[in-house]
């Protein structure tokens, strides 16, 4: 054992580091919960389940709801590790951050790998689901030409070659409201016509190009939160370390 002199030294060292890591914690936490908030905002308002399939939905938006909620819950659980001073909790929330580093890692990599084939995914996905569009019970491209304030897939042109096109024209989610268009039956079912009260930008094209523009600021941003991870992992392995080596339990 450890003489006192030294072990009353090493108690403010340990005090720091449960500090750091309770703050780390709740950043953490607090990260959780933006992606918990995100996959909901996504699930209810924008529901992108077209833009890979038409018939079967993606589990983006739930991917998104767990992984934040798991993160949620382990970031409460360093908290509680950290205010318990449990070298075998620290050393399993360490565990957790390692894996998420990982996976962060390995997802990152993956999506620049591939991310051509992706786009060739979603490009399928939203094509097909702009041919079966009905225009019945607000379909989920309405919701994301109103949201974007774009339309079809390259532009307003793209609906011609639709089976809804023939009978009904362009969708009236197409109407350009903020400049004033009536969009009547006879504009959209008239190309030209329809050309002076609709979006013109295209809203596959405004999503990729918004998004290969933004590409090394979203991989930066996404690395970045990554190596974050690496503290926590630090900062608990160097705790755990401490509290073992000294025998300190937190009263």
């Amino acid at each position: 054992m450890s003489p006192p002199s030294e072990r009353l030294q090493t108690k403010p060292v340990i005090t720091c580091l449960k500090t750091f890591l309770i703050s780390y914690s709740l950043i953490f936490w607090f990260t959780g919960v933006i992606l918990l908030a995100v996959g909901v905002w996504g699930k209810v308002n924008l529901e992108f389940d077209l833009l890979l399939s038409s018939d079967k939905g993606t589990n983006a938006p739930y991917v998104l709801i767990g992984t934040g909620a798991i993160i949620i819950i382990f970031g409460l659980f360093g908290c509680f590790a950290t205010c318990r001073g449990s070298p075998w909790m620290l050393k399993l929330y360490a565990m957790f951050l390692i894996i998420v580093f990982l996976a962060e890692i390995v997802a990152g990599i993956s999506g620049f790998i591939f991310r051509h084939e992706i786009k060739a995914v979603l490009k399928e996905g939203y094509t097909r689901a702009e041919t079966k569009y009905t225009g019945k019970d607000t379909e989920d491209l309405d919701r994301i030409q109103r949201t974007l304030q774009c339309c079809g897939d390259k532009n307003y042109t793209s609906w011609e070659s639709t089976d809804y096109f023939k009978d009904n024209g362009i969708p009236i989610s197409c109407c350009n409201v903020t400049a004033g268009g009536n969009c009547t039956s006879e504009e959209l079912k008239d190309l030209k016509k329809a050309a002076l009260v609709v979006y013109q930008q295209g809203c596959f094209a405004l999503m990729t190009t918004t998004m290969e523009a933004n590409l090394g600021i979203i991989a930066g941003i996404s690395f970045g939160i990554a190596f974050f991870q690496l503290i926590g992992i630090f900062l608990a392995c160097c705790l755990s370390r401490y509290i073992t080596n000294n025998q300190y339990e937190m009263v």
